[in-house]
């Protein structure tokens, strides 16, 4: 498995690979407006590529809560026929531990507990933030790359300014 940062030349291969993932309506879930107008963090934009072949991507976006940067994780894709053999638990694994290497201390995300758990990822560590547009709140789960980052932080999740 080869991961490589996103270029400019894999915004199409990307796109196409979210709609195949998420359908063409990824873009009105909730966390899509967090993410209009602002562009994804380019030292933690990354695919993996198969043949020259695109096959996974992951991306993070910068959001705050109460004035703290918190990295927003998504969207994560695999190519329908190769989910389950890892790839995207490894693409994630190197983009937290990135994220981490370049001084980041917060993550959060929308997506199932169990899958997310073993990164990390809980509900119990976002109870005290909300996310406007997310209605299911047991979606939204938080880690922290730094112990106790989260500590005292509550609120809402907001645009970066």
């Amino acid at each position: 498995m080869i991961i490589d940062l996103q270029h400019k030349s894999d915004e199409t291969d990307v796109e196409k690979l979210l709609d195949l993932a998420f359908g063409p309506d990824r873009h009105s879930k909730a966390a899509y407006s967090f993410r209009e107008g602002v562009p994804a963090i380019g030292d933690l934009s990354f695919v993996i590529r198969d043949g020259g072949k695109l096959i996974a991507t992951l991306q993070f976006w910068p959001v705050q809560i109460k004035g703290q940067d918190v990295l927003l994780l998504g969207p994560i894709a695999v190519e329908p026929e190769l989910q389950g053999k890892g790839y995207g638990i490894g693409l994630m694994r190197h983009g937290l531990e990135r994220a981490k290497m370049l001084g980041y201390k917060r993550v959060v995300l929308v997506g199932d507990e169990p899958y997310y758990a073993r990164l990390g990822f809980s509900r119990q560590m976002a109870d005290n933030f909300t996310m406007e547009g997310q209605k299911d709140l047991s979606r939204l789960l938080a880690l922290e790359l730094e112990p106790g980052a989260f500590s005292g932080l509550a609120g809402a999740i907001e645009k970066h300014q």
